[in-house]
């Protein structure tokens, strides 16, 4: 897990709390909760939770944020993010990709 960005960089840009709806068609929509940090060395990392189901702490086990593009992996449950911040970092619009399939994912800065 590495920064693209130097500490101070990422902290003001893409480190916090972020929530989204996942809407894979037929199934039940799904809120997304990606909680973002970084460490004292500048290294980016993060955990996933699904609220509706009770999953909090699922690791984020790669994470790069460059400019303003987002991407991360999360290896236990084969799934993907790559999205792209708007011009205030209030908002991540992407796609989440899982199983071969991708949907839409917009990822909003939470208090």
């Amino acid at each position: 897990m590495t920064a693209a960005l130097p500490l101070k960089a990422a902290s003001s840009t893409i480190v916090g709390d972020w929530e989204g709806t996942l809407n894979p068609g037929a199934q039940a929509k799904k809120r997304i909760v990606a909680h973002i940090s970084v460490g004292q060395d500048g290294i980016l990392s993060g955990t996933i939770d699904y609220p509706e189901q009770d999953v909090s702490g699922i690791l984020i086990t790669a994470i790069t944020y460059k400019g303003s593009t987002l991407h991360f992996e999360v290896a236990s449950s084969q799934g993907s993010y790559d999205g792209v911040s708007n011009s205030d970092n209030s908002e991540i619009s992407g796609t989440w990709k899982q199983g071969g399939a991708g949907v839409n994912l917009i990822l909003k800065r939470t208090p």
